[in-house]
């Protein structure tokens, strides 16, 4: 999983649209100037995306999350929509089509979904202003100035949490609340903020190591500023959302874990699900689709099971797997330790399945303590799109007697490289496309990837332990799962206790990471069916540009196409690869007379 950004926010500002009938350079133009004032309003109304970016500019301020700012931002995206239909597709190259059509995509998603008022379940547990120290992770603290825009960001925080209150109050007054059995785990994270010493907020981390180049003259001052913000404002604002969370809002959160019992439900779950796999399948396909790859991942788990010797069956092998000691790190250094070193493993071999290697680099860094209880076991955070940041690989060290070895590959591959750090890093280095298009977040693509880079390792010789062989299993599985459990439960009936249950008989992932899992499902309906969509998508594709081109295909070339063409909905990705297909048959036939020499077909 990938955190911070998903789609870049697509907005408007005043742009001049050309009428019908343009010249091809003028549609061009219009379109290239809707992009980048569509960008800008995006890093304006989301300083937040801004900092994730790498755009500075915003960095003393957070998001404008009162009612009216939503609206504006809502009719912004209309207007931007109907901007975009005044210019028109027709007559456009190839490549402004692609970027035509995924913009396009992105405004009518966006639009549809305003009736599902998802703004006012501001909170979850994985997320909310209660966790918005997380934002030190990606702004610099370089000069004095960097420090001076977190101090401001801090004395913005009582009135962000006072926006948050207002959306939760009418959360509750017109029935858009999140499940009961998420929000218990809220008030400890709310109460890691109100501190009796300034100097011990998640806040003011920042302030306890400078760079060299803030001048030592300056360092006191910040630091005073910073304690009495955080203790004047920053802390009774926290209070202030203790009091009400725990008092009001925790207790009028349902008891049901269903998307379907929302308002407009099952409109709401079918339109995630459509949105995150960017397809057009139901609930109930998706769901088939899990029970036929958990059918086909199962019988591939017993054949490992019988390559080890394992005496028992499945499920005592899982419990097993689960258990024993060697399998696991002592200390949460030690595992610190080993992903690191397991990473620097994977580097070396990218080169078998690929011939462009992103400039960008990437470090492993462990999830913050604060967060890291109610976290998955990683996720990746992207680079600055100007290279000014690398990008993070964030590793998850609470407990680490529940953090297996034999996970630790398929894991790396999926969030580092070849997985979500090099799919993005290759984004933004991807030349000639406007800044939506290099840091977009297509799910269905973006995690498709990611678990078809799990499968790469075999092609990159780096599953030669079966227990590490056993771990891919259990990631595809997982995402296998996923389809089964996400459905059951927000489309089916399905409860809590029943989709735990079914993913711990089919998957030898721990029971902290099992509930941590399902629990992420509930607070994201539909997000986890993208994953595995997208991956057999990617494959399907991969198996059929093989047939196509039979002993001229080369996985590297094929690969390095899908990250060519960039984040799009998985309709335009096959196009893409299609047309591709067709080049590359289009030179065989051209350059064959010459390679065989005249002998067809040898």
């Amino acid at each position: 999983m990938f955190r911070s950004l998903m789609l870049a926010a697509l907005v408007a500002a005043t742009v001049v649209v050309p009428l019908r009938a343009q010249p091809a350079t003028d549609k061009h133009a219009a379109l290239e100037a809707l992009f980048a004032a569509e960008w800008e309003r995006g890093l304006r109304e989301s300083p937040e995306n801004a900092s994730y970016n790498g755009d500075n500019r915003y960095n003393d301020r957070w998001s404008d999350r009162s009612l009216d700012a939503i609206a504006g931002i809502e009719a912004n995206d209309r207007a931007a929509l109907e901007k975009l239909h005044a210019i028109g597709r027709e007559g456009l190259s190839p490549a402004d089509q692609l970027n035509y059509d995924t913009f396009e995509w992105n405004l009518q998603q966006a639009v549809s979904r305003q009736r599902f008022k998802e703004y006012l379940q501001p909170i979850g547990h994985q997320g909310g202003v209660q966790l918005a120290d997380g934002m030190a992770e990606v702004v610099p603290f370089a000069s004095t100035q960097d420090y001076r825009n977190w101090i401001a960001r801090l004395g913005g925080l009582d009135t962000l949490i006072d926006q948050t209150l207002v959306l939760m109050q009418r959360g509750v007054a017109e029935g858009y609340m999140p499940p009961k059995v998420l929000m218990q785990r809220v008030p400890a994270q709310i109460a890691a903020q109100i501190v009796d010493d300034p100097s011990t907020s998640p806040f003011y981390r920042p302030f306890l190591k400078f760079a060299d180049s803030v001048p030592e003259a300056h360092r006191a001052g910040l630091q005073r500023e910073a304690r009495q913000i955080i203790s004047a404002e920053v802390v009774p604002a926290y209070r202030k959302l203790q009091a009400y969370f725990n008092q009001t809002y925790l207790p009028a959160s349902r008891a049901s874990i269903a998307a379907t019992d929302l308002p407009d439900g099952q409109d709401f779950y079918a339109a995630m699900a459509a949105y995150y796999t960017t397809t057009p399948l139901t609930p109930r396909q998706i769901h088939d689709v899990g029970l036929k790859e958990v059918a086909r991942i199962r019988a591939e788990m017993e054949k490992i099971k019988a390559q080890v010797g394992f005496q028992g069956d499945l499920h005592a092998f899982f419990d097993h797997l689960r258990s024993d000691p060697k399998y696991f790190y002592k200390t949460p250094a030690e595992l610190l330790e080993a992903y690191q070193a397991l990473s620097k493993r994977i580097d070396p071999e990218l080169v078998k399945a690929f011939h462009t290697i992103p400039r960008l680099p990437y470090g492993v860094r462990p999830i913050p303590d604060n967060a890291a209880p109610d976290t998955t076991t990683a996720y990746y955070q992207p680079g600055a799109a100007d290279g000014s940041r690398a990008g993070y690989y964030y590793v998850n060290l609470y407990k680490p007697e529940t953090r297996p070895k034999w996970e630790m590959m398929a894991l790396s591959l999926h969030e580092a490289v070849p997985g979500h750090h090099f799919q993005m890093a290759r984004g933004i280095e991807l030349p000639d496309l406007p800044m939506f298009r290099k840091t977009a977040y297509f799910v269905a693509y973006g995690e498709g990837w990611g678990l078809y880079a799990e499968r790469l390792g075999y092609d990159m010789g780096l599953y030669d332990d079966p227990y590490d062989r056993f771990g891919q299993l259990t990631y595809d599985m997982w995402r296998a799962v996923r389809l089964v459990v996400d459905t059951g439960m927000h489309s089916m009936g399905w409860s809590r206790e029943k989709a735990i249950a079914y993913f711990k008989d089919n998957a030898a992932k721990t029971d902290q990471d099992i509930v941590n899992e399902i629990d992420r499902y509930i607070a994201w309906p539909g997000q986890a069916l993208a994953y595995k969509i997208g991956q057999l998508k990617i494959s399907e594709l991969r198996e059929r540009s093989a047939k196509a081109l039979g002993p001229k295909f080369d996985l590297r070339d094929f690969n390095d196409e899908v990250l060519n063409t960039g984040s799009v909905p998985l309709e335009a990705l096959e196009k893409r690869i299609d047309a591709w297909i067709g080049e590359q048959k289009g030179r065989q036939a051209g350059s064959g007379p010459a390679e065989n020499g005249g002998n067809a077909g040898r």
